[in-house]
C-alpha cells in the first residue's frame, strides 16, 4: 500500500543543468575541498543543477499536465549563455557556486516558468530566485567546513556555456535510505520554435 502511495506522487523541480565539461571544470577546482573536507555531504556531479522553480511533492497527474506547457515554453525561448562563478554559503551549512552570464535572461525564464506553474494551478513556495548550484552540505556538528570551502572557491571563474535544455527533474527524497538522487522526468530543448 505504501509503495502505491509513493508511486502516485513525485517530488519535482524545474531546472537548467550545466554541460558535463563545465561541471568537470568546477569539479577540478573543488578537488582541494574534496580532500580537505571529506565529512561534508558532497552532491554528485551528475546531479548539479540550477533550480528555477521547486514544486515539491506532486501527484503524477499534475506533473503530466505541466509537461505540454513546459515543452511549449522551452521551444519559444532561446538558450542562455551562463557560467559558474565564485561561491558562497547559506547559513554556514550549504556550499554553492554562483552563476554568471545572462542573469537577466535567467530571471526572465524563471519568472515565466513560475507563472506557467501557477496558471496550471500547482501550488508551490514562490521564493525569490537566487541563482546558484548547490555543491555540498555540512554535517550538523560542523559549522566551519562550508565557510572555509566557500572561501577557497570564491575566485573560481568557469568558462561560459550554453544552457540549451529545460529540465523537469524528479527526486527520491524521502524514498528510503541513502543520498538524494535526481532524474529527468522530461527535458526539452530551448529555442526550437524559430
Amino acid at each position: 500500500m505504501n509503495e502505491q502511495i509513493q508511486a502516485a506522487t513525485v517530488r519535482v523541480f524545474i531546472a537548467l543543468a550545466p554541460p558535463d565539461d563545465a561541471k568537470e571544470e568546477l569539479a577540478q577546482a573543488l578537488r582541494p575541498a574534496y580532500d580537505a573536507y571529506p565529512g561534508m555531504r558532497w552532491n554528485r556531479i551528475e546531479d548539479w543543477h540550477i533550480t528555477l522553480a521547486f514544486l515539491g511533492e506532486l501527484p503524477q497527474l499534475a506533473v503530466s499536465l505541466l509537461m505540454p506547457p513546459l515543452a511549449e515554453l522551452a521551444a519559444s525561448r532561446q538558450p542562455l549563455r551562463l557560467a559558474l562563478r565564485g561561491s558562497g554559503h547559506f547559513d554556514e551549512r550549504v556550499l554553492w557556486s554562483g552563476i554568471g552570464g545572462d542573469l537577466q535572461g535567467l530571471r526572465l525564464l524563471a519568472g515565466e516558468v513560475r507563472a506557467l506553474v501557477k496558471e496550471a494551478g500547482v501550488p508551490f513556495a514562490d521564493r525569490p530566485l537566487n541563482p546558484h548550484l548547490t555543491l555540498a552540505r555540512s554535517r550538523r556538528d560542523d559549522t566551519s567546513s562550508v565557510v572555509r570551502a566557500a572561501a577557497g572557491l570564491s575566485g573560481f571563474a568557469g568558462r561560459t556555456w550554453q544552457a540549451g535544455r529545460l529540465h523537469l527533474v524528479g527526486s527520491n527524497y524521502g524514498r528510503g535510505p541513502g543520498p538524494i538522487r535526481y532524474r529527468d522526468v522530461e527535458a526539452w530543448p530551448l529555442g526550437l520554435a524559430r
